[in-house]
């Protein structure tokens, strides 16, 4: 059995993630309570809806009976923009670069760390720092760029990417 946990509060121009805290709480306790009353005791639940970290926590924290290492969360989309942010320095297709890590929760708290990545050149692995050799970008722009993505999108479309 699983449960995809996909309805968050979508950020808005100007809030930060824990503008949503109050909303979300409310809505991840509801679902928590929901499966620790109806689902099987061996579901596997997948929290999307941002900041995934802790509406799992909270979910996970209103559905007792259930074990805690059942529930994960899914930051796919801070990877996925570390990612083509590395891609487009190196100047390869956004599938050339692995390992990316994001550490810490959506929000502008996080930190893409780029210190494992690999990028394939020419039919070549290296490591991404040695490859971009800028270690001043890996530090400051790649990591700020990352953290205030969301913002980015907001302030271009006046609603977030969700």
């Amino acid at each position: 059995a699983a449960a995809f946990l996909v309805g968050a509060m979508p950020r808005r121009e100007g809030m930060e993630r824990k503008d949503l805290l109050s909303a979300n709480v409310r809505i991840f306790k509801e679902q928590g309570q929901a499966l620790d009353k109806v689902a099987r005791k061996d579901v596997k639940v997948l929290v999307v809806g941002n900041p995934a970290n802790t509406n799992a926590l909270i979910c996970s924290k209103y559905a007792p009976s259930i074990p805690k290492e059942n529930f994960t969360a899914m930051t796919r989309l801070d990877q996925n923009r570390a990612q083509s942010q590395l891609a487009a320095k190196l100047g390869v297709p956004v599938k050339d670069v692995k390992n990316v890590i994001i550490w810490g929760n959506h929000s502008s708290t996080q930190f893409p760390d780029a210190s494992n990545a690999v990028v394939t050149i020419g039919g070549v692995q290296k490591s991404v720092p040695e490859a971009i050799n800028d270690d001043e970008f890996l530090k400051t722009a790649f990591v700020t760029t990352v953290q205030k993505r969301g913002a980015a999108v907001i302030a271009a479309r006046k609603m977030s990417s969700a």
